[in-house]
């Protein structure tokens, strides 16, 4: 970052009231929350803003504000749109960040329950985009990237265009240091504390008692990975979450249950594999066999991806670091 210390004044338009205290938030607190992360001062005085602070950090907070305030019109602005909006313009700074940049015609919004959802950045977005045109698609990356929340969203979407008849959720059950067979309960009830974060996506777009109802009639479908043995899977939008941990035999047998009218969504991250060291991950197997083939997307994420707590993506850069180092 440049270490020349410069100050920018900038007028945002129109000067509505309403949109302005969207922007700052209460008792500036969006403002704050700006400075802190770029480390620059922010002053402003109706819709006139000056900006001080190093040249690309000013640089980055001119596009972030224009960027919040052209999104003021349609939508309440919270500290998790600041962070977002941030995390793109200040990976970007170097290269120059464009303010004022429209919506392409062609994202994808997706309408649920809860509101409506979209991808946040480039790769969510292109993430999306490829679930929609793709039959088979890989999302692959850190945690906290929006891999699973974001298919779970494809999925109930297809299903209330009656583009498929049920969505059936997969995950395969291997323990992370713990081991299956002590916990109590039946087969369903040992796997079900794995797939819980599959039932959070579903509550949130769909509500509690519609899922219920769903589960019910079987429109929605939740099984570990071995259950799908034998299967072909016509008209469903089946979703295999957490595919690091599947063996190159099981990824095999997932990707050819696929049938007709079927869209199928592989997930995971190749950095928390919890297999046993002498067994090889399906998923980093399967990236590397189906690299070209025709009809298969593939989406990495990286920290700057992440949509969590923005000390999530200080960790996955750490770990990144780190792996690097041990292997020079």
């Amino acid at each position: 970052m440049s270490e020349i210390q410069i100050s920018k004044e900038f007028v945002l338009l129109p000067a509505d009231n309403n949109r302005l205290a969207n922007l700052c938030g209460q008792f500036d607190v969006h403002l704050h929350q700006i400075e802190q992360r770029l480390k620059v001062e922010i002053a402003n005085r109706g819709n006139q803003f000056k900006v001080t602070g190093f040249a690309d950090a000013v640089k980055a907070t001119s596009a972030v504000m224009h960027t919040l305030f052209d999104a003021t019109n349609k939508e309440l602005i919270t500290p998790e749109d600041i962070h977002l909006a941030m995390q793109e313009s200040s990976i970007q700074q170097i290269i120059g960040p464009v303010a004022n940049e429209p919506a392409t015609a062609d994202q994808v919004f997706i309408k649920t329950k809860q509101g409506v959802i979209k991808g946040r950045g480039k790769n969510q977005q292109n993430y999306l985009k490829q679930i929609k045109t793709c039959d088979i698609n890989f999302g692959v990356g850190p945690a906290g990237t929006g891999k699973t929340y974001l298919a779970v969203a494809c999925a109930v979407d297809a299903l209330q265009a009656e583009t498929v008849r049920r969505i059936i959720l997969v995950r395969p059950a291997v323990e992370a240091g713990e081991k299956l067979g002590f916990l109590p309960g039946d087969m369903a009830q040992k796997v079900d504390p794995y797939l819980r974060p599959l039932y959070d996506a579903l509550y949130d777009m769909l509500g509690f008692e519609r899922v219920e109802k769903l589960l019910e009639k079987n429109v929605i479908e939740v099984a570990p990975l071995a259950f799908m043995r034998g299967r072909t899977l016509n008209d469903s939008f089946i979703i295999l979450d957490e595919a690091q941990n599947t063996t190159v035999e099981q990824i095999k047998m997932f990707l050819t249950r696929v049938g007709f009218g079927s869209t199928a969504v592989v997930t995971g991250d190749v950095t928390q594999i919890d297999l046993p060291n002498d067994k090889m991950s399906g998923l980093k197997h399967v990236l590397q066999v189906l690299k070209g083939v025709d009809g298969i997307s593939f989406t990495s994420f990286g920290a700057k991806d992440v949509v969590r707590h923005p000390l999530v993506q200080r960790i996955v850069l750490a770990y990144e670091r780190y792996e690097k180092q041990q292997q020079e």
